[in-house]
């Protein structure tokens, strides 16, 4: 199993036409999260794009160039490339770019985004939410598939005969399908042999086992190598010394960025308890001391058998020493005890 971070980059908004000073800590820090990440020997770093004041990704490939230059082994994903409202040509010449940067470490993991500011932002409309993210998508695996591409759909002008520059260092960049449990979108990744994502951030891991196995069925139905066919499980992390003292750490912090976001979308207010039950030994939420990640990473496995693991990191008001030390106990105690035990029972 990989293991990797994923994060948005959380600031608070600066609220000026310059000077950002908030930002610019804020990706400071970033950045040496990514470089400790690399030095204690993580697989992925991955960021992902929002257009919103109070996060600092709009831009993924940009972020990951300045990463690549700074990091030697670890690969470099977006999470996620908001694919319904890009210009798929640009995209893949951008990560082909980074790919050449980073000496082929560049992955594309798109998705159709869980927030909706990108669609005005970019010119287009919300009714077309489904058809954009599935015409992109294709357009993207066919520049990847091939040096000249013939294309027309509904929503960009065509393409006749015409090569996408420039081509990556990999045979192929590494495309993988992010979702938030939807069936269609499982299947379509299935069926298309491409990697997928799940993001369990609320509910219970456990009812996302029909969505991986319809994954693989439809993979298993389109003709496609289930043995290398990856797959992997977002969850969000915060490790502490001890499971009291990170719960207590993370949840004023959690409960802030919930509840912001459940108020633009008519959720209730979360509770603590509910908080600790998400975080209970079957829960999503992986904040704990090292011993309870342990066992929650390899419960997972069991549940989902998959290739890897990403951890997706909130900062908010803790402070950058405890998100690093976080990092650090992950990498260097979580990983090795976990990779133990699950070649144990392999």
């Amino acid at each position: 199993m990989e293991f990797g971070i994923s994060t948005f980059g959380e600031v608070t908004p600066d609220h000026v036409p310059g000077k950002a000073v908030n930002a610019h800590t804020r990706m400071q820090e970033l950045l040496a999260e990514a470089r400790l990440s690399d030095e204690i020997g993580l697989d992925v770093f991955a960021v992902g794009e929002h257009h919103r004041p109070d996060y600092i990704i709009s831009a993924p490939e940009v972020a990951l160039g300045a990463i690549a230059a700074i990091t030697k082994n670890i690969r470099l994903s977006s999470s996620v490339t908001v694919l319904s409202s890009a210009d798929p040509v640009r995209t893949f010449q951008n990560f082909a770019t980074l790919d050449l940067i980073s000496n082929g470490r560049a992955e594309i993991m798109a998705g159709r985004g869980s927030f909706i500011e990108s669609f005005p932002l970019f010119g287009y409309h919300l009714n077309d939410y489904d058809e954009l993210f599935i015409e992109k998508l294709d357009m993207l695996t066919k520049i990847n598939n091939n040096e000249i591409i013939s294309w027309q759909g509904k929503f960009r002008a065509p393409i006749r005969d015409r090569g996408v520059y420039p081509r990556p260092f990999q045979s192929k960049l590494p495309i993988w399908l992010a979702i938030g449990g939807t069936p269609a979108s499982a299947a379509r990744a299935g069926k298309m042999g491409l990697g997928m994502t799940v993001a369990i951030l609320g509910g219970l891991p456990k009812q996302f086992v029909n969505i991986v196995k319809l994954f693989r069925q439809s993979a298993a139905d389109a003709g496609h190598d289930l043995t290398t066919l990856p797959l992997a499980i977002n969850c969000h992390m915060y490790i502490g010394e001890d499971g009291e003292t990170a719960a207590n750490e993370f949840w004023p912090v959690y409960e802030k960025i919930m509840n912001r976001v459940g108020e633009e979308r008519g959720w209730p207010p979360i509770t603590r308890a509910q908080f600790e039950y998400l975080r209970s030994p079957e829960g999503p939420l992986f904040v704990g001391s090292v011993q309870e990640i342990v066992d929650k990473i390899v419960y997972q496995s069991k549940l989902f058998n998959h290739t890897r693991f990403l951890a997706q990191i909130l900062k908010g008001d803790i402070s950058h020493d405890k998100i690093l030390n976080s990092i650090e106990l992950f990498g260097r105690k979580v990983l090795p005890a976990a990779r133990s035990l699950l070649q144990t029972e392999q």
